[in-house]
């Protein structure tokens, strides 16, 4: 280690403990342990090895990676698992939590089977004692011999935890930008692509915590939503017939343009607004109101909430007031888009996409659709200013549609307090995986900060009410600006399906 890296780790660990010892001496003088905290909700991105998608998708492989279970895409090369759950232990800084998602690899295509075919989901990250280990399930052929195996929770990669002190926190723990390399056991699993030791694509999470005791007590951020007028007296009960109680509508737009919007292109993102709400893979528009006509099988229905993508090179696109008509096994999502730039467009309850719905009938007062294909409208294509046309693949949507107070709408992937995607940090490196050079001096020396104050440093001085863990990101690699969304999505399918 060199001497201005050994004076910056000395520097680290000697804020750690007078930060730790000023934490302690805030503390009231009863109290001896800090609660133990469940983990619940959170979000863990991770591309695994950026150059492995590359290779995959690549000239030579000609595969596509496909998202499983809800996860998502942010940028061009991380994947997002949701759903954390888990525990942590101030005193200790013992932390686990399991993440839910997953992604298929395929590639090598040979008569109606592949070559390569890798499945990596349910990320754990567990950390005890100074060290970290992420573990995750995985179903490989090997490479050569075609033997698929299938383990549940192997330790996949080691963590690097140095200079990181898990202990007291009680607010949101967020780790970024952790160093991960391939265990003896990964590299078994990873169908022998890579050898112990190889460095994979660094991790980065973010998880809630709330208290054990049931105190309800909680570190979770609630979205802000529009309050909803009760429809009329009879809102306790069975409602009439013909009158929705709730619906909610998921649509991710489409995955690649997603992808863009957070990439080294566009270098942007996306907010939202007036009670939608993010899945990580999809939006959700919410608080739906209308009417269904069981006999007809027709629907009707208006939901809240707007989406903002925002970007380099003139991106600006906003849709809002989403509405969902179903007629003669037929659906069409609407909505109000308002887009600047050169090709701005300005369109009102435009229909953007077209599905199937032929069996819509309510089961136990609940109708329901789930990741229905859906093709874009020519107002759609409109829309995104000639990007995609008409005719193409979007995203699958889903649908739930409550007709009584009883039934309850399926449970949206729970990313966490705070859901905003960040743009890629660096660039693909395409490279084949049996050659490729494990080490990656760039990152060498990545500044990190151990530990970081919630509410800032005011606030511990004041209070010591909270701090998480949080480690700085390196700086972002510089890409060119000049290609264009089409090239983007080069290489990428639309969806949650493949990505070629």
């Amino acid at each position: 280690m060199s001497s201005s890296r050994q004076a910056r780790a000395i520097a680290r660990g000697g804020a750690v403990a007078v930060l730790t010892a000023l934490v302690g001496a805030l503390l009231p003088a009863g109290v001896a342990h800090a609660e133990d905290r469940t983990v619940q909700g959170g979000r863990l991105d991770w591309g695994i090895k950026s150059s492995f998608q590359s290779y995959v998708t690549g000239p030579i492989a000609q595969g596509s990676s496909t998202l499983q279970g809800g996860a998502a895409t942010v940028g061009g090369s991380q994947f997002r698992f949701h759903s954390a759950k888990g525990s942590y232990d101030p005193d200790s800084g013992a932390f686990s939590a399991a993440f839910s998602g997953g992604v298929r690899f395929l590639g090598h295509k040979k008569g109606g089977s592949y070559e390569l075919d890798l499945t990596i989901s349910r990320p754990t990250v567990k950390i005890s004692g100074g060290s970290g280990t992420l573990y995750a399930d995985m179903v490989s052929k090997e490479k050569g011999t075609g033997k698929v195996t299938s383990t549940a929770q192997v330790p996949l990669a080691n963590l690097g935890m140095s200079g990181i002190n898990m202990k007291g926190g009680s607010g949101p723990i967020a780790l970024d930008n952790i160093p991960a390399t391939l265990t003896s056991r990964g590299a078994k699993a990873f169908a022998g692509y890579y050898t112990a030791g190889t460095e994979l694509d660094r991790v980065s999470l973010s998880t809630d915590l709330v208290a054990k005791s049931g105190s309800g007590a909680s570190t979770k951020k609630p979205s802000p939503k529009p309050s909803k007028p009760a429809k009329s007296s009879d809102s306790g009960k069975k409602t009439k017939a013909g009158r929705i109680e709730d619906a909610a509508v998921d649509w991710g737009v489409r995955r690649t343009f997603r992808e863009y919007v957070t990439g080294s292109i566009a270098k942007g993102e996306w907010k939202l607004s007036a009670g939608a709400e993010d899945g990580g893979a999809l939006f959700r528009f919410p608080e739906g109101e209308g009417t269904y006509d069981k006999k007809k099988r027709t629907l009707d229905a208006d939901f809240a909430g707007t989406v903002r993508f925002t970007g380099e090179h003139g991106l600006d696109l906003a849709l809002s007031k989403v509405g969902v008509k179903v007629k003669d096994g037929k659906g069409t999502l609407l909505a109000d888009v308002r887009s600047a730039g050169d090709k701005g467009v300005t369109l009102k309850n435009a229909p953007l996409i077209t599905f199937a719905a032929k069996d819509l009938k309510p089961e136990d007062g609940l109708i329901s659709l789930t990741e229905v294909p859906t093709e874009l409208t020519a107002d759609g294509s409109k829309a995104f200013g000639g990007m995609y046309k008409a005719g193409s693949e979007m995203d699958p949507l889903s649908l739930a549609v409550a007709l009584d107070a009883d039934a309850k709408l399926p449970a949206l992937p729970d990313l966490g307090s705070s859901a905003s995607p960040t743009p890629e940090p660096k660039a693909k490196k395409a490279a084949e995986p049996q050659t490729e050079n494990a080490a990656d001096s760039s990152d060498s020396s990545s500044p990190a900060v151990p530990i970081g104050v919630g509410a800032g440093v005011a606030v511990l001085l004041a209070a010591a009410v909270t701090f998480g863990v949080v480690r700085k990101k390196r700086a972002a690699t510089a890409t060119s600006a000049t290609a264009t969304a089409t090239d983007a999505d080069s290489g990428s399918g639309s969806g949650s399906g493949s990505g070629s």
